[in-house]
């Protein structure tokens, strides 16, 4: 079937999106609302959409008047009696669209697919309001739908082969990745991402760690787009809410149990950019400019110690990487390791990420000479005696780190400062081996240290707000972005992280999608660098069990648990790109 004429119902920020994209590849648009106010407002969202195009050259003047002059604009449902496409972007509501359905099913040729655009909903029950559920099948755009690239085509029980092909191709032509997923709530991408986002809003809510420093972290730590209680202000927090309690009433997931701040906020009018507030407050309703951003770097800091000198402990790479980090803000630097040989190998790692950096003219020549020599290396503990901050980057064992502690704690001065970069371990377990746990933090930096700016600073309870109050300050000097956390596994990010991927490795054990598509869902649906499959392969399968592992003993929430697909991989030795296979195989 040839398709040449698209109904959109529903002209909100999806609708009126959705409509853009069709219009611009070609098709006669009819665009329907149910108020000649809606109908208007609709109109001035697409009006102001394509005149940023142009702005964006984007588009030419005439490729958005003939866009506009496609697209008819209209109140009368019969005026869908033409179309040979009906695709519904109505609010979330169940009742709502099955009205719709039953009457475009009475309206349309009996050769037109009926669509559904819902993120969240049973397309299946949308689909028996109708006399021809064969032909209803779910198109799910992504929000902004002119530019987002990635489409998921819902097929039911019932849905045609043809129409499930008609449908792809209908979204090929609009330059679109397509994938084809069965009926179940969330589908690929809000599956995933509304579980990590409701994740995020109880961290919140536990005045765990402030909004500022949970979206930062997973902006910077993670390469996301955006933050999650950011992205939840964006997409609106009545749809989210609507999205995880229908996940919630289909898989009985606690973990899709919706926040209860998010029904709160809701209940106030609270919902996200659009009203202009939710968890932050805006300039205005619709706008983007948050006027109530709390700028963390600009917090004062009550009394610090002074830094001058530091020791590193560990050979691997985010050992070197801490080092030179430290050494090119201008520290002494001792880096020990368990042999001199092991040492030398770290400080030509160094000397050769400052060369790299060099040739990329991120440094000048004097720059890297000064920062290597600021640097050198030992297998010595006792060189550690006059260090002002010790930082900890040995193998993620507890009684590997526990002995280390012991000694750190023998050797250097009083006053000196022992901070930890361990991804997951408790950092208390460390302090209370010390006669000075109120000395005892956590500095958890990223890989690679060298480049990724996010630093989790992690305080103990028995951790002084001097200590604290210092580690920030170190972190700004070495040019990073710190963010605060209380001592619970995963800390911020992968406390986020983790649950994500772990959910993602059971969506894959039920068959529901491949990697191959799951990995594309979230990159091209929700703006990620990488799909969660390609990340797990990059971390190590062995280090993402671990760490999951530590984050199911912590919170013993049965969906933290490993996904046994996952240990598997692990037990066989398959653990990612470090041995060539883990969910794909490499070329070495």
């Amino acid at each position: 079937m040839a398709i040449s004429t698209v109904g959109v119902i529903g002209l909100g920020t999806m609708g009126a999106g959705i409509a853009e994209v069709i219009s611009r590849n070609g098709y006669s648009v009819i665009a329907i609302e149910n108020s000649t106010a809606a109908l208007e407002h609709g109109r001035g969202t697409l009006e102001a959409s394509t005149a940023r195009a142009v702005k964006r050259a984007k588009l030419t003047e005439q490729e958005r008047s003939a866009l506009l002059d496609r697209i008819t604009f209209t109140t009368d449902m019969p005026a869908l009696a033409s179309a040979d496409l009906v695709i519904e972007a109505v609010s979330e509501s169940l009742e709502l669209k099955k009205a719709i359905f039953a009457e475009v099913d009475a309206i349309t040729p009996p050769h037109a697919i009926l669509a559904t655009n819902t993120s969240s909903l049973s397309v299946t029950d949308i689909a028996v309001a109708t006399g021809r559920p064969a032909n209803v099948v779910g198109i799910h755009f992504f929000n902004p739908a002119p530019v987002l690239s990635f489409v998921e085509i819902v097929r039911t029980v019932v849905t045609s082969q043809e129409i499930v092909d008609e449908a792809v191709a209908f979204a090929r032509t609009l330059g679109k990745e397509p994938v084809v997923i069965g009926d179940r709530a969330g589908f690929i991408a809000n599956a995933l991402l509304f579980g990590y986002l409701n994740h995020a809003v109880s961290m919140f809510e536990s005045k765990y760690a402030s909004r500022e420093d949970i979206d930062d972290a997973m902006r910077l730590g993670c390469g996301y787009p955006m933050g999650p209680l950011m992205l939840l202000d964006l997409i609106g927090l009545d749809t989210a809410y609507e999205i995880l309690d229908t996940m919630y009433k289909q898989g009985r997931d606690r973990l899709h149990a919706p926040s209860p701040i998010l029904k709160q906020l809701v209940t106030a009018g609270l919902k996200g950019r659009k009203t202009g507030r939710g968890f932050y407050t805006y300039e205005a309703p619709g706008s983007p400019v948050v006027v109530d951003a709390v700028d963390t770097e600009a917090i004062e800091l009550g009394p610090t110690r002074e830094i001058a000198s530091v020791g590193v402990v560990g050979s691997g790479t985010m050992a070197s990487g801490i080092a030179e980090v430290f050494a090119k803000a201008g520290m002494d630097v001792v880096l020990v390791a368990r042999s001199g040989d092991k040492a030398a190998q770290a400080l030509s790692r160094i000397e050769a990420s400052l060369d790299k950096a060099v040739s990329k003219e991120k440094m000048t020549q004097e720059e890297r000479d000064a920062a290597l020599e600021r640097v050198r290396g030992t297998s010595s503990l006792r060189e550690l005696s006059y260090a002002d901050l010790v930082v900890e980057a040995v193998v993620e064992d507890l009684e590997v780190k526990k002995a280390l502690f012991v000694e750190l704690d023998r050797t250097c001065k009083p006053g000196a400062i022992l901070a930890t970069t361990t991804s997951s371990l408790p950092v208390i377990d460390l302090a209370v081996v010390t006669k000075r746990p109120q000395d005892v933090v956590g500095l958890h930096f990223f890989n690679p240290a060298a480049v990724m700016k996010l630093v989790e600073v992690v305080r103990t309870v028995s951790t002084s707000d001097e200590v604290v109050d210092t580690a920030i300050a170190v972190c700004r000097a070495l040019g990073k972005h710190p963010v605060t956390c209380g001592d619970r596994a995963g800390f911020i990010v992968n406390a986020l992280l983790f649950p994500y991927l772990n959910d993602a490795v059971r969506m894959l054990e039920a068959n529901y999608s491949s990697a191959n598509d799951i990995d594309l869902a979230m990159k091209k649906g929700c703006g990620y660098p990488m799909g969660p499959f390609e990340l797990l392969d990059v971390v190590g399968l062995d280090v993402s069990y671990a760490i999951q592992r530590t984050l199911y003993l912590e919170f013993r929430e049965p969906g933290f648990a490993p996904a046994p697909r996952l240990e598997h991989l692990v037990t066989a030795g398959y653990l990612g790109r470090k041995t060539g296979r883990g969910f794909r195989d490499y070329v070495n």
